[in-house]
């Protein structure tokens, strides 16, 4: 199984794509040669990422320590470098591995996954981290993290992935509002199944990322057999 970027997916089809129950947002290393995170800039997410750049750059914000009983709150203390056993723990192996790009390494390669709404999740492509900070929130200590988006896909793996009409991630709030207008069924035939955020005006000849009017749902046979053409 391989995803088109855009693609919309359940949380199984997910986990089935990754082999494994992804109970985390942060997951390094998951993939023999990448890693995963799950994101949201759905309204009360816990946490702040966002997109910039047309969707070509993603800023992803660190996980806090986890909710014990009789624990201090999450939202409260410094997101953690190191689990309590001393190894590093998800926020400290991503910011290892941004400073080891910094330093001249290959950049870790990760595979992000976006979350529309309860149960409905939309595939976003690889991106390559190329930065990490902490930054002083609130009077604690949170990570940040910069990904940009690897524009030909066919980088990661030429026999699986196909490069679709562009790879920019749509933002958030036009995927919720175009999920909404098209009630989760193809525009074209009402179709529920295997469907993908597209543009009406591919990318490449001047049509918008950020314009809900521009972004359609469309089945993946619809979606395949408009390609690059404009309707």
């Amino acid at each position: 199984m391989a995803f088109d970027i855009g693609e919309v997916i359940s949380y199984f089809e997910m986990c089935m794509e990754e082999g494994v129950n992804l109970q985390r947002g942060m997951n390094f290393r998951l993939g023999t040669t990448y890693s995963v995170i799950l994101m949201s800039e759905r309204p009360g997410a816990p946490y702040e990422d966002y997109t910039e750049d047309e969707g070509r750059t993603l800023i992803y914000e660190g996980h806090d320590v986890i909710n014990q009983k009789g624990g201090p709150d999450p939202k409260e203390v410094d997101q953690p470098m190191y689990n309590p056993s001393g190894t590093l723990a998800q926020n400290g192996k991503f910011y290892a591995a941004a400073e080891q790009f910094k330093a001249g390494s290959p950049p870790e390669i990760v595979k992000v996954y976006e979350k529309i709404r309860s149960g409905i999740w939309t595939y976003n492509g690889y991106f390559r981290l190329v930065d990490a900070w902490l930054e002083e929130i609130k009077s604690r200590k949170v990570f940040k993290f910069k990904l940009e988006l690897i524009e030909n896909q066919k980088e990661i793996d030429s026999e699986e992935l196909t490069v679709i009409d562009h790879p920019r991630v749509i933002p958030s709030w036009v995927k919720r509002e175009v999920w909404k207008r098209d009630q989760g069924k193809c525009a074209l035939c009402g179709s529920g199944d295997n469907l993908h955020f597209d543009h009406i005006i591919p990318y490449s000849k001047g049509g918008s990322s950020r314009d809900p009017k521009n972004i359609q749902l469309l089945c993946a046979r619809h979606n395949l057999k408009k390609s690059d053409t404009i309707q």
